[in-house]
């Protein structure tokens, strides 16, 4: 299908279906069943079998046009996309409804205390107990459990084998007794990452996803996908999947947006909206200042460059090796560069902050800033984006290991059991 058939096509059933006064969860069970919620999945599987680029762009003419655009997080990004790869058509059946109309949120037990770049060192175990599986261990890290029924669980099924073949990935329900999330407040003020412990928790044996000792594989692919989601590209979107997060019932009018525009009109957002505050603030005359903002304008025009040439190969049919971890590292030097630009602008105003939403509140309204604590906010979170997902040292290794061929880090853990393995 022509991106003009598509969205003339898409723009039509707009006209008859949106609804800013039914709830979101009738709006977003509409466009599951219409196939517009993720086009880009097959015909089979609640999409359009439309491609990655194309699926981008359906997103992004929802937004346009002033409807709510599809459920977006864990659920449709990573747990959705895996089981397309992985999974068998009976897992598909039942978990794909629930990601494709939001009325289930993920989340991911992969990192733990002890195993965060070196993943595959985790310690969490899952042991066969008949037709199920029982988990134990601890997690961390955890973004938005606090909101999640089900997550994506990454477990050592085999210590006698070395570490990576003796892992296997899971749908994990984290709603039951044994498994406790608890929130972890970060220097922002929020709580948007937990750690999560578990106690004798059940699976049942038809949620392992890819087969005993597949995780290894299966937890790539997720974090591939995580990875490409990090590139940025889709709208964004203030409403949250899942029951716990309490937006399903309210009207879908609510999570409205003033569209910024798709890939990079909403990254050249990010540079605007600080040379308006410079120039708010009288900065805009400094030459350093000027020359900072440039290179970050600079830096969003090319990765929104990087990214429509990563779209053109996915139409192709094509790939470009190692994109998605470069343009992983891209988007973390904008957070970093953003940061220290957002402190410089503030200068001394930038000391003023607060931890609860009273405190922000009186701090915008004191504040010469529009959004002031919006912006400070921002600049604390840039620690986090660099570390998740893959921190920017990890990107480093698998580019210049699996993409450009250079030799691999001398590895004294190859073929010894994990038990055998020293611990912490």
């Amino acid at each position: 299908m022509s991106t003009d058939g598509f969205a003339a096509e898409l723009a039509g059933w707009l006209e008859d279906n949106w609804d800013p006064t039914i709830t979101l969860r009738m709006w977003w069970n509409r466009l599951a069943a219409s196939g517009w919620s993720q086009a880009h999945w097959p015909e089979q599987w609640f999409g359009k079998g439309l491609s990655d680029a194309e699926g981008v762009e359906v997103a992004n003419l929802i937004a346009r046009f002033g409807a709510v655009p599809a459920p977006t997080g864990f659920g449709t990004a990573m747990a959705g996309p895996t089981l397309l790869v992985h999974g068998t058509d009976e897992q598909r059946a039942r978990h794909l409804p629930g990601i494709v109309d939001g009325t289930d949120a993920f989340c991911q037990l992969f990192s733990e205390p002890n195993a965060g770049s070196d993943l595959a060192g985790l310690q969490c175990r899952a042991e066969r107990d008949g037709d199920e599986w029982v988990a134990n261990g601890q997690k961390v890290w955890t973004s938005e459990g606090q909101i999640a029924n089900k997550a994506m669980l990454v477990a050592r099924t085999d210590p006698t084998v070395p570490k990576h073949p003796g892992l296997s990935y899971f749908f994990i329900d984290v709603r039951q007794p044994g498994v406790e999330i608890r929130p972890l407040r970060e220097m922002t003020g929020r709580s948007y990452f937990n750690e999560v412990f578990i106690t004798d928790a059940r699976i049942p044996g038809n949620d392992l996803v890819g087969g005993e000792g597949s995780g290894w594989a299966v937890a790539n692919t997720t974090l591939a996908f995580e990875r490409a989601l990090s590139g940025g590209g889709r709208p964004a979107t203030i409403a949250l999947p899942g029951e716990i997060a309490g937006d399903l019932d309210k009207l879908a009018g609510q999570f409205v947006l003033q569209p910024s525009g798709a890939g990079g009109d909403e990254r050249e957002a990010r540079s605007a909206r600080l040379i308006a505050l410079a120039r708010q603030l009288g900065r805009s005359d400094d030459p350093v200042l000027r020359d900072r903002l440039m290179r970050l304008h600079t830096l969003e025009f090319l990765r929104a460059l990087t990214t429509e040439r990563g779209q053109h190969h996915r139409r192709a049919g094509t790939e470009l090796p190692g994109l998605a971890n470069l343009a992983k590292m891209a988007i973390n030097h904008e957070y970093r560069m953003v940061r220290d630009l957002i402190w410089e602008i503030l200068g001394a105003d930038g000391m003023l902050h607060g931890y609860s939403p009273e405190q922000l509140a009186v701090i915008d309204a004191v504040s010469p800033v529009d959004d002031h604590a919006a912006l400070l906010e921002e600049a604390l979170f840039a620690q986090g984006p660099p570390i998740y997902g893959g921190s920017d040292q990890i990107q480093r290794n698998i580019a210049g290991e699996r993409v450009l061929g250079l030799p691999r880090e001398p590895n004294v853990e190859k073929g010894v059991p994990f038990k055998d393995l020293p611990k912490n």
